[in-house]
């Protein structure tokens, strides 16, 4: 796609971690369509579970690709990340568009240049999500993160105050985005891949399972989802991988399946004949829920964060008020008595879909140029 005011700008993209394929690098993948000559920097980068269109570009990674296991343990190293990130030195591009959810936003530029933050959300291991991270932590960590939270949360506001506009993936991000760094952004939905993610019309939706897909992490709170079918008895596959699989595995009764890493395919696969798709966590934006919409699934969900703005309770899905295991087998319940009309499900995802995006950033992108062209003499 053509951007007309940003052509002949020297342009850098950047994302926090490229080591997986999920959610945000669904959006830098199309980011990297939109500009087809940028390269692309990162802290870490894993090169075999990148995407083709990654692969094909060159990626300048930060003195953390270096360290030890990099690639597994680049959580441990988080109280490096702004020291990291302030190296990898961008100074030679009048345009740097970062897609971050943690402190990519503090890159360095050249004096003049524009930086545009898409913004999945302001660092949630130090803002929204310290209570849960700190949990996690063993109880030297536990003692020592307050401090370390303290610095980063410092350094995080004062790099997000040099980024010249920022856009939100969702209401809920822009409002803490205004909450934690007092900055006024633009809400564009992510890309959903809404010409892969389709209904299978000879796909038997049977209503035997449930699926959950997600990073096995804890703030997703799939653990409330296991809990609750376990109760239930009602069949449920959770695929992902994360550092809360094992524990997963433990608690999962025999109705309960954890699958791991599942290809793409097998997730469209399970989402086309899926009774529906469940998710306990307070999500950013949330790209399954709209891909299983997509899929014609409506959704169970807990109705904070992007759940909010992407499911229509007792339309194409039901939200429950509280994370806990009785709120989500009430929604349960509610979920197993309404009837789903499929020809209003997809059809809510489409608002989320590709080709919009990319409209919609282009558009920003030319404005954000036309205001403040970094080849004009200040």
């Amino acid at each position: 796609m053509g951007m007309t005011s940003a052509a002949g700008l020297r342009t850098a993209l950047v994302h926090h971690w490229l080591v997986t394929q999920r959610g945000g690098e669904s959006v830098f993948d199309a980011l990297l369509e939109m500009f087809p000559g940028a390269p692309a920097a990162t802290l870490v980068y894993d090169d075999a579970r990148s995407s083709p269109a990654l692969r094909a570009r060159t990626v300048r990674t930060s003195t953390l690709q270096k360290f030890p296991r990099a690639l597994r343990w680049y959580p441990f190293y988080l109280p490096l990340f702004p020291w990291a990130t302030e190296r990898l030195d961008l100074s030679d591009f009048q345009l740097v568009i970062s897609s971050d959810a943690a402190t990519m936003k503090g890159v360095r530029t050249a004096p003049g240049a524009l930086h545009i933050c898409y913004c999945h959300t302001p660092m949630r291991y130090v803002w929204s999500g310290y209570d849960d991270y700190a949990r996690q932590l063993g109880p030297v960590s536990r003692i020592l993160f307050p401090w370390v939270a303290e610095r980063l949360r410092r350094w995080d506001f004062e790099a997000a105050q040099r980024v010249t506009r920022f856009v939100a993936n969702s209401q809920a991000v822009a409002s803490r985005i205004r909450r934690y760094y007092g900055r006024e952004c633009t809400v564009i939905y992510p890309p959903v891949d809404t010409d892969y993610f389709v209904p299978n019309p000879s796909a038997h939706r049977s209503g035997d399972y449930y699926v959950l897909v997600s990073h096995l992490v804890p703030y997703k709170r799939a653990d409330l989802v296991v809990d609750a079918f376990n109760r239930s008895g009602r069949r449920l596959l959770v695929i992902g991988e994360g550092s809360e699989r094992k524990n997963l595995e433990r608690r999962a009764q025999s109705n309960v399946q954890i699958l791991g890493y599942q290809p793409r395919e097998a997730i469209r696969r399970h989402l086309q004949s899926c009774r529906g798709f469940v998710f306990a966590g307070e999500e950013d934006f949330g790209i399954v829920m709209a891909e299983s919409l997509a899929c014609g699934a409506p959704v169970l969900a807990f109705g904070r964060g992007g759940a909010e703005e992407i499911v229509e309770d007792g339309r194409t899905g039901i939200l429950f008020e509280e994370q806990n295991v009785d709120s989500l087998l009430n929604g349960l319940s509610r979920f197993e008595k309404q009837r789903f009309d499929p020809e209003e499900i997809r059809p809510s995802a489409l608002r989320f879909n590709r080709e919009r995006f990319m409209d919609e950033f282009s558009c920003l992108v030319d404005r954000v140029v036309h205001q403040q062209d970094p080849r004009t003499p200040q």
